[in-house]
């Protein structure tokens, strides 16, 4: 299994606790990578893809350590995908770097209804894959709506990128947490309508799979239910194979 930016961010926010960390399900046996019940874990039948576009995490603090968080299915799937711990006065200066770097167009990932009027807002259904001659580096704002509003809005290396504002014709079908609207998305969901609107249709198709099986699986652990006679790995397998 291939490890990426997630696996290794989270092996260091580890290295950082001077506590165990307390979070709801937090001392439960799961699959390091998937953070699944091993009887769960869908690490065996992952694959990543190709796309045009990269992703750029940047999280909230404790919501690495989260294994209800969804941003890891976003890595598992795009190769070129980074993550990072939010600061609001000591911004990681390899993400900073990466921000610079000339093959990326970075496009920060957010409601336009909280931008300031004059920043520059990018039509979801207009959306290329190569834009001025860049890659398009998306910049996902993970932790809870409280949190993300606050990274929004203190992170002022962000604020000359320009926005895509997505307007959800589906209301999240994210049943792990509950968000404050119900038109707020999972982390996994939001990279699934970019990876749409982008036109790579199979990569969508693949991340709303791996997000879906996520998600049943997490919440069949929770309930501490057995597996179904038709699974999710099986149901997974099947349909990746019949995609790629």
């Amino acid at each position: 299994m291939r490890i990426h930016a997630i696996h290794k961010l989270y092996d260091f926010r580890l290295s950082q606790s001077t506590r165990p960390f307390l979070a709801r399900g937090g001392n439960i046996n799961r699959c390091k990578h998937c953070m699944l019940l091993p009887y769960l874990c869908l690490c065996g039948i992952k694959q990543s893809v190709v796309s045009d576009s990269g992703f750029l995490l940047l999280m909230y603090d404790d919501e690495i350590l989260k294994p209800s968080n969804t941003g890891r299915l976003i890595a598992d799937l795009i190769i070129d995908t980074h993550a990072y711990i939010w600061s609001r006065t000591e911004p990681n200066t390899s993400m900073l770097a990466l921000l610079q770097d000339p093959k990326w167009f970075p496009i920060v990932v957010f409601p336009s209804e909280y931008a300031d009027i004059n920043r520059e807002v990018i039509k979801q259904h207009a959306l290329p894959s190569q834009i001025k001659g860049k890659r398009p580096l998306f910049i996902l704002l993970d932790g809870t709506w409280a949190q993300a509003k606050k990274m929004f809005r203190k992170s002022p290396y962000l604020n000359n990128f320009p926005i895509l504002s997505f307007t959800p014709e589906k209301l999240s079908e994210y049943l792990v947490r509950k968000a404050t609207k119900d038109n707020q998305l999972a982390t996994a969901e939001v990279a699934g309508l970019v990876l749409e609107r982008l036109g790579e249709t199979n990569n969508a198709k693949i991340m709303h799979l791996l997000f879906n099986a996520f998600k049943e699986n997490y919440l069949l652990g929770k309930n501490r239910q057995p597996l179904p006679e038709k699974n999710q790995q099986t149901l997974l397998s099947l349909a990746l194979n019949e995609l790629t």
